[in-house]
Order: C-alpha cells, then structure tokens, then sequence
C-alpha cells in the first residue's frame, strides 16, 4: 500500500513533526510505502515567521509550489492521500478537489481551529488568500477525518460522518523522566513559539507576586524569539527552540506553565504543550480552558488556573512541595503513557489507512 502525505512544514514544524512525521516508521514497519512531502522546506521554515527576507520568501514559495505540483502527479498513483491542515496554503482546496473527483481516497487530518482565519494575521491580502472557508469543503472532499479534540470532532462532524479523535501523541521511549539529583532552585519554564509568547505575557504579574514571596525560583523561556518581560529578583533564561534539545529542555524544568485565553481559537487546540511537560514527569499549572480541562484531573495529574489568583496558589504549592510535584509528576506521566503515547494512537491511525484504502 502506498500512501502520500502532505503537510504545510518539515520535521521542524510541530504539528507536522508530532501529527505526520512520527508515525512514519512504525507505518513502514507495518508494510504501508510512505511519501512524506512537506510544503515548505527547512530553509523556508527557518525565515517563514521572521520579519523581511520577502524575495527569499518568494522564491522559497514559489520553489514549494513546483514541488506541491509534482507531488500532485505522486499522488495519483498513491492508494490513500493523508493531508495534514491543507495541500496548499493559500487559495481555494484545488488540489483536494481535484483529487476527490479523481476517485482518490482523501484522509484529512485537523488539529487547530484554522476555520476561524488567521486574526492575527496583518496583511490582508494574504488573509483574504488563506481562505479558511476552505476547511468545510476539504472534510466533506475526504472519506475520514482525524482530529486532536472533542471539539474539533464536534465541528467535522457537520461536514462529514466519518470523524475520530486521535489526540496529538509523544513518543514515550524519548519524552520519558531525567534523572535528577539533589533538589536546588526551583525551575519553572515555559517552552513555545514566537506566536504564543503572548499567552505567558499574562503571567508576569502572577511570577511578580511569587517573587514577593522570596521563593528564589529561576524561570526559563523557550522559543519565544524575543524578551517577553523582566521581573526583578528573578532570574529569567531566553533560549531559542531547536529540535535536538527539545527534550533536554522539558527535562530541565521542574515546574511547567501553559497559560492560554479561554476561546473558541483555544478549544481547537491540543493542549499539546500540557501532555509534553507530563510526558517527562513535570507536574504542570495550565489555564482553565480548551482541551486542558480534558487533559488534566485537578490536584491529581496536574493543576488548572483560572485567574492570577488562582495560578500563584498552585504554584506556591508545588514550589513549596517536592513530594506533591514528584506525585503530580509520576501520575501525569502515568496518563501520557495510557492515553496520549505513540504505541497507544499510532495503531489507530494504520487502522484508519488501512479502512480507507480498503473500503469501496
């Protein structure tokens, strides 16, 4: 069986890397032919979120967009298309369309809310050309659906009967505890990207008041490309993201921090960043929103905050606590591992392959 799927990013893309790319070979070891064929290329990807550089853009665009039309000849002598988000980023679901009507069997895969458009998106030529209207049309094109939440589900299912969810999986071989010696400062950290450094803007006055409290914690920021705020008496560490010390980093913490807005654009998500940090036995405060409530049992396998007031008492307490974070820790762990893991969702989704190249 041979099975095509595009994604918008490389391996460095997340949803690309933890949606895509990590169910490759078990998916060749069960006899499945992959053709993995991102859109953008590792150099494109490198620039695609930096200000300038429009001519490299362009021509790393354009360059994609030969690619994507060659992949479109692959895929018609493929047994089952998997399309990640879309087959192209701008414009109406041509290639999909044109697949569908071929007779091609589509598997569509939908893990944020991109129905919604991009708000943040300045240039309104390229939000008009994004087209999040498209999403519909794509889930009704395809002959199954996988999305990373309930209530992604919820909305496919308008389009198309055909919907599981499969939540977004870490590979427990390698997201898996450090071993750590004896406790010294405590280390809380936030690990994302550029478009969500925003979120832990929020929390500034929440670590303020922990420093009037003289903890003497150190905070770590990853991925955030930029000083998000200073705080006096802490001492802060700005990384950047790279993927050989994904891992290492989430190890590193003691504590972690996911703050997010209560909205529709969060309910699509996956509270991906909530099942890493409990993949590596770090208890973890997250915002009381989205899939986060689904994710974690209060006081069990981690703490839910709803306001600040909220989030410098939970904090405090496993600041203060060893044995709670080791407790939270060990059974956030024990969740990831029976419901979010790899060798957990990557047999439903050869499943799901093999039902759809097999059915009618």
């Amino acid at each position: 069986m041979k099975v095509i799927f595009f994604e918008p990013y490389p391996i460095e893309g997340p949803s690309s890397r933890y949606r895509v790319e990590q169910y490759i070979p078990y998916l060749r070891a069960n006899g499945i032919k992959c053709i993995v064929r991102p859109f953008a290329g590792s150099a494109f990807y490198r620039i695609l979120y930096k200000k300038g550089a429009y001519l490299r853009k362009l021509l790393y665009f354009s360059a994609g967009a030969a690619r994507r039309s060659m992949d479109f000849l692959i895929a018609l002598s493929c047994d089952v298309i998997f399309i990640h988000l879309e087959a192209f980023p701008l414009g109406p679901p041509v290639m999909e369309w044109l697949l569908a009507r071929l007779g091609k069997k589509l598997i569509y895969d939908l893990d944020d809310a991109i129905y919604l458009g991009a708000a943040s998106q300045s240039n309104i030529f390229l939000k008009r050309l994004k087209c999040p209207w498209k999403i519909p049309k794509i889930i009704g094109l395809s002959r199954h659906v996988i999305t990373c939440n309930e209530h992604l589900e919820k909305y496919s299912l308008e389009y198309n009967r055909s919907v599981t969810v499969i939540h977004t999986s870490v590979d427990t071989d390698r997201f898996k505890p450090a071993v750590k010696g004896p406790s010294g400062t405590i280390m809380i950290g936030w690990i994302g990207s550029h478009s969500t450094a925003k979120y832990l803007e929020s929390l500034k006055a929440v670590f303020e008041r922990l420093a009037d409290k003289k903890y003497g914690f150190k905070l770590k920021v990853v991925g955030a490309s930029r000083k998000v705020f200073d705080i006096p008496g802490v001492e802060i560490t700005y990384k950047d993201w790279s993927l050989g010390e994904e891992i290492e980093e989430f190890q590193s913490l003691d504590i972690g921090v996911y703050p997010l807005p209560d909205d529709e654009w969060t309910a699509g998500k996956t509270g991906f960043k909530t099942i890493q940090y409990m993949s590596v036995g770090i208890p973890c405060v997250a915002s009381d929103a989205g899939p986060n409530r689904v994710i974690i049992e209060e006081g069990l396998n981690g703490f839910l905050a709803k306001d600040n007031d909220d989030w410098v008492s939970k904090l405090s307490r496993l600041i203060e606590d060893r044995g709670l974070r080791e407790k939270i820790g060990v059974a956030g762990r024990k969740t990831v591992v029976e419901r979010y893991s790899l060798k957990v969702n990557a047999p439903k989704i050869l499943r799901i392959i093999r039902d759809v190249a097999e059915a009618g």
